[in-house]
């Protein structure tokens, strides 16, 4: 084995052509072994016992992990673990596991930080820091995977919807979607990648081969109020947005998500209810709003909508014929929910057996 190749590599940066060239001297098998062990068995080197001894110390030693723990946060009900990581450079991230009764969800984060600067959202408050590597995000949902297991739950649904803009780092992303696909047997309809509206990022998207979801951070349906909320508006404007959005669905044929963060008195009156259901009735039957109330954040004063008002704003936009369901938050109790995401002061250890 010629370790030099993969001195500086982590775990689970390399793909399965470079493992196999890193494992020129050894049989042609070995890289199958080590790719089970570490996909489908979701083991350390050190646990995979198919392969000889040498060859697991020297793959520990040479294939460092990428994520050193910081914190992992339980919600009160147990249905919620945020990790807390920190990244090599010392730059931190979080990624959130949500346990259902027979399966999970991993949200993932695919930069530290973000630079899109919408002021409602904790991760956008912190500014933006640095891109992550394949096996900086592949490594979130094989860690996040190991803790589900313990729960004797299977990861079934991974959305990228963690720190960051994914279409601000479409490659790694895909790189890593392709990995979740085809070593961790995940179905494209059970990957979501979101955005706030990186138009070329979409239309590069609908010519990749896998047929993902596709998941848009709207919260407003003219440009005036856009342009405040998401400032990428001012470039990406609604209409050229919602053409984007259009030509996606008739590539992939994958149902459109449009994510409306619901703010008292700012998004959610019945004008702006209006005005999105017209947006969704010209994606009709794939377009589907998913209203997620507000959830607080230290930089933002502005409350979310009340319960109630939720439920009447959902219900106006059915009769208007839109499609809307409201989201269930997760998580709120830790900073774990949507738009809480900031990798700042690490919340005390409450990790339950």
């Amino acid at each position: 084995m010629t370790n030099s190749r993969i001195t500086s590599a982590t775990r689970y940066e390399l793909s399965r052509e470079q493992f196999a060239e890193v494992l020129n001297r050894e049989p042609k098998y070995r890289v199958d072994q080590i790719w089970d062990g570490l996909y489908t068995q979701l083991a350390n080197p050190a646990d995979i016992t198919n392969l000889p001894k040498k060859l697991r110390a020297e793959l520990s030693e040479s294939l460092p992990q990428a994520l050193t723990p910081i914190t992992e946060s339980v919600s009160k009900n147990g249905d919620t673990i945020k990790f807390l990581w920190e990244l090599e450079g010392g730059s931190k991230i979080e990624t959130v596991l949500m346990l259902y009764r027979d399966r999970a969800t991993v949200c993932v984060s695919s930069q530290a930080g973000c630079a899109m600067g919408c002021g409602f959202c904790a991760t956008g408050q912190a500014g933006f820091t640095r891109q992550l590597t394949v096996g900086e995000i592949v490594e979130q949902v094989v860690r996040a995977a190991q803790r589900a297991k313990e729960s004797d739950r299977r990861v079934s649904n991974i959305v990228f919807m963690g720190m960051g803009e994914p279409m601000a780092n479409l490659d790694t992303v895909w790189q890593s979607v392709e990995r979740f696909h085809g070593d961790l047997g995940l179905s494209a309809r059970h990957i979501t990648i979101s955005t706030v509206g990186i138009i070329p990022g979409i239309r590069s998207l609908q010519n990749r081969s896998l047929p993902v979801n596709l998941a848009v951070s709207l919260h407003a349906a003219n440009n005036k109020l856009r342009d405040e909320l998401v400032p990428i508006n001012r470039r990406y404007p609604i209409e050229d947005l919602l053409g984007a959005c259009a030509d996606y669905l008739a590539v992939k044929h994958r149902r459109v998500s449009f994510e409306w963060a619901m703010i008292a008195g700012v998004n959610d009156r019945d004008s702006d209810a209006r005005e999105l259901a017209a947006l969704c009735r010209r994606l009709s039957p794939h377009g589907h709003v998913n209203l997620i109330p507000l959830n607080p954040t230290p930089g933002y004063p502005t409350v979310g909508t009340s319960p109630r008002r939720v439920q009447e704003f959902r219900d106006l936009l059915e009769n208007l014929g839109a499609n809307a369901t409201v989201r269930q938050n997760r998580g709120t109790d830790i900073d774990a929910a949507c738009g809480q995401l900031a990798a700042g002061q690490p919340v005390t250890l409450s990790r339950k057996p």
